[in-house]
């Protein structure tokens, strides 16, 4: 049995002594219990279990914590400890002069672990105040209404599918608009943008009118705070549907995976309305999914009609009428009359509204003098390292690689080795990256800038790659609090001052073989000797992500 140190002991002892009876418990939820229960940003697998410490004497809940089925008994201890020293309710802390549990075993442990504390253990066969706070939570659960009404929700499915496979964002880009003209449900049109081309989210977004939808590009344009940016997205007027992956994917990994990689088997659709006095919502009432079926099939009719066309360099005018199928509660099967249009005239507007603020922009500062940074040279899923290559085994790769860059000077071999990046791919990807690079001229610097995801309040180190043409090339995203890349990196910079700023990119092959992450020399085939390149020498500034709609 764990114990607590002498100092967690001491800080708890110092804590004043409550004269009151808390009750305390872990119990399994189902998964409605636990999505009531917990933010979006909270993971809970499957048969997670639920730990309550209250204060039976105030009728507060002092601690809560979701905990998978395999979490041992410490976990009660920590939630009883935060419930001691920082209670999320608005409760002074303290030390209680009893506790209660309806569990033998946790009677046992807790005795042997609060031992010195000066607080009582017993056991109760009932705890009346959590068996209430469960009961409320089962009764919550039952009454929320499902994600889908039942009986269109297999049906919406199969027309989220068929947009899936049509996969529209590989042609229409999100401000060319499309109009679906429906007349019922209350609903007289829907305006839809298409999300994907960006490779980062995918879906259709259906705004309710059209002043809603220039008025959010037209915030996205104008607010550079993380919070306007946030406000502008909750004011949307949309149902939308967006795809994930139904696949369990490490959180490390989600940004290196790109859906569009996955087979259809693993992609899940999500639902959802968007309003200024609602926020989002992630759940369709009846009159909603029935507007939503129809756009959908109209859409996936029209945009099957119209791929080629629409695929053109300049947007088309183009207009069709549809009779959609609509089921009907009595098994009949109603028909809904719709007419889809392309808006040309407000894709030019909204593409205008996006042109102007770069003109703005060059006026002001000349920010959109700055090269754009991409992210399609790198092949994903790519293994990524910093480290230093041997003044020995450089002037072997010189001579063996199958793509030479060298150095316009004669580089100084100072410390142990030439600071490289290391991209190991497959044999195909590295081909078609070093074929990139030819095409851009080769590759003038690589250098690091900083980054933050305002979501997760989280800073990135972002490997950059400059090209001869001017681009700018993303390679890798480096947490900042990460201790073997904040090593890594004091190294990196020390390594380039001894060589006066000169380092190197080798592309190797084999990541899927024995060698993955330890490439061999028969491995390397390409070796670039370019210049460092400071952050402020790269003239983007610090780069935040943001949302895709």
């Amino acid at each position: 049995m764990a114990a607590l140190n002498r100092t967690t002991l001491r800080r708890l002892q110092n804590l004043p002594q409550i004269p009151s009876v808390w009750e305390g418990d872990r119990r399994p939820l189902s998964n409605a219990d636990s999505h009531m229960m917990l933010d979006d940003d909270d993971v809970l697998e499957a048969g997670g279990e639920c730990i309550l410490w209250v204060d039976g004497s105030e009728g507060v809940v002092r601690a809560m914590d979701m905990v998978g089925p395999d979490a041992g008994p410490e976990a009660l201890v920590r939630a009883l400890l935060r419930a001691m020293e920082h209670p999320q309710s608005p409760a002074p802390a303290g030390r209680p002069q009893k506790i209660v549990v309806k569990n033998r075993e946790i009677q046992f442990y807790l005795r042997g672990v609060l031992q010195d504390l000066g607080i009582s253990i017993d056991y109760v066969p009932e705890l009346p105040l959590i068996d209430e706070i469960f009961r409320g939570m089962e009764e919550v659960a039952i009454n929320r209404p499902p994600e889908l009404p039942p009986q269109y929700a297999e049906v919406l499915m199969e027309k989220a599918a068929h947009i899936w496979q049509d996969a529209p964002w590989r042609t229409l880009s999100e401000h060319q608009i499309i109009s679906i003209e429906i007349n019922q449900w209350d609903v007289a049109s829907l305006y839809v943008s298409v999300l994907g081309q960006g490779r980062m989210d995918y879906g259709v977004l259906l705004y309710r009118s059209l002043e809603s939808l220039k008025r959010f590009r037209e915030r996205v344009v104008n607010d550079e705070s993380f919070e306007d940016l946030e406000q502008a997205f909750l004011g949307q007027d949309c149902l939308f549907v967006t795809f994930e992956s139904s696949a369990d994917i490490d959180e490390d990994d989600e940004d290196e995976i790109d859906l569009a990689d996955l087979p259809p088997s693993e992609i899940e659709p999500n639902f959802g309305n968007l309003h200024p006095l609602e926020g989002l919502r992630s759940i369709l009432y009846e009159e909603e999914a029935l507007t939503m079926l129809v756009a959908l099939e109209a859409f996936h009719r029209f945009f099957r009609n119209g791929r080629r066309k629409l695929g053109s360099d300049t947007f088309p005018t183009l207009s069709s009428r549809y009779r959609i199928p609509v089921p009907q509660p009595d098994g009949e099967i109603q028909q809904v009359s719709v007419k889809v249009s392309t808006m040309p005239d407000v894709s030019d507007e909204l593409l205008q509204m996006l042109g102007d603020d770069d003109d703005d922009d060059d006026d002001d500062d000349d920010e959109f003098d700055k090269p754009l940074l991409r992210d399609d040279l790198v092949p994903q899923n790519s293994f990524l390292s910093l480290g230093a290559v041997p003044w020995e085994t450089v002037d072997f790769l010189r001579q063996s690689v199958q793509f030479h860059q060298g150095a316009e000077i004669d580089i100084n071999t100072a410390g142990d080795g030439l600071p490289v990046v290391m991209i190991q791919t497959s044999h195909p990807k590295a081909k078609t990256m070093i074929q990139d690079l030819k095409e851009a001229g080769g590759v003038k610097g690589i250098g690091f800038n900083p980054g933050e995801n305002p979501f997760q309040d989280e800073q990135y180190d972002l490997g950059i790659l400059q090209t001869k043409n001017g681009e700018l090339y993303l390679f890798g995203e480096f947490n900042e609090d990460d201790p073997v890349h904040q090593e890594a990196r004091k190294k990196w910079d020390r390594r380039c001052k001894l060589t006066n700023g000169w380092c190197g990119l080798i592309i190797a092959k084999g990541l899927m073989g024995a060698s993955r992450g330890q490439p061999q020399f028969k491995d390397m085939i390409a070796l670039l000797e370019v210049r460092w390149v400071s952050a402020k020498d790269l003239g983007i500034g610090p780069l935040q992500l943001m949302p895709m709609f």
